[in-house]
């Protein structure tokens, strides 16, 4: 089960449940896939909903290696993901919004 208070978010691959997390490990490897940008452009694009499918699977990728997955975008190309293309960009955008978002006491 995903915990969302430890930043977790699940997806569903080739009917597996896979639990994804950005770690700061993930966050460094999420950073130098980027081409463009910083972490910060890339959180404004999912605010403002001008993400790509690139961004995406970047932070997919990133979020399961910090979950323990070994494999690399390549290896998602043929992956069936439950509930297709919109449910992975919610997850990407979720991991996203867990990564950076303060703890409730602290706000």
């Amino acid at each position: 089960m995903a915990n969302p208070f430890a930043g977790e978010v699940a997806l569903v691959l080739d009917g597996e449940r896979r639990v994804m997390r950005l770690t700061l490990g993930a966050l460094a490897e999420l950073e130098a896939a980027l081409a463009a940008g910083s972490l910060v452009d890339l959180v404004a694009r999912f605010e403002a909903g001008a993400f790509s499918t690139r961004d995406v699977l970047a932070v997919i990728v990133a979020g399961l290696r910090g979950g323990g997955w070994r494999g690399d975008a390549g290896a998602l190309l043929s992956v069936e993901i439950a509930g297709g293309p919109l449910a992975a960009a919610r997850a990407a955008a979720q991991l996203l919004a867990r990564a950076f978002a303060l703890p409730e006491e602290a706000r």
